[in-house]
């Protein structure tokens, strides 16, 4: 079975800087809109950054804006989150998909994602 497979992840200090990648397991990459999605214990799963077919058309969540950028290249058919001044209350773990439709569906099941740990 296909399965997203997140990395990058890590233990860092607060303020430092992480990067994140997933490949998704499709030919068609360059025409789906991607996520980056974070789960920590006792908490749903939540959006953080969503970027459509154009490196332009992104959006964030309020609690990570202005620290965290989401990218993608549709050549590589990779999508990055860059992490910066990260905070403890970042610390998740951090998982890839296609945006979530009006529907709740999303283009693939979830992978492991990658953790993500941040010190104070």
């Amino acid at each position: 079975q296909v399965q997203l497979v997140e990395s990058g992840g890590g233990l860092v200090q607060a303020g430092a800087s992480l990067r994140l990648s997933c490949v998704p397991p499709t030919k068609i990459f360059d025409i789906i809109p991607m996520a980056w999605y974070r789960q920590s214990p006792g908490t749903q799963r939540e959006m953080v950054a969503s970027i459509l077919r154009g490196a332009s058309d992104t959006t964030y969540s309020d609690s990570v804006k202005g620290r965290f950028t989401i990218s993608r290249d549709n050549a590589k058919k990779t999508v990055y989150l860059q992490m910066d001044s990260l905070k403890p209350e970042d610390t998740a773990v951090y998982y890839c998909n296609s945006v979530t439709s009006s529907a709740g569906a999303r283009s693939w099941p979830w992978g492991q994602g990658t953790q993500v740990t941040v010190s104070s």
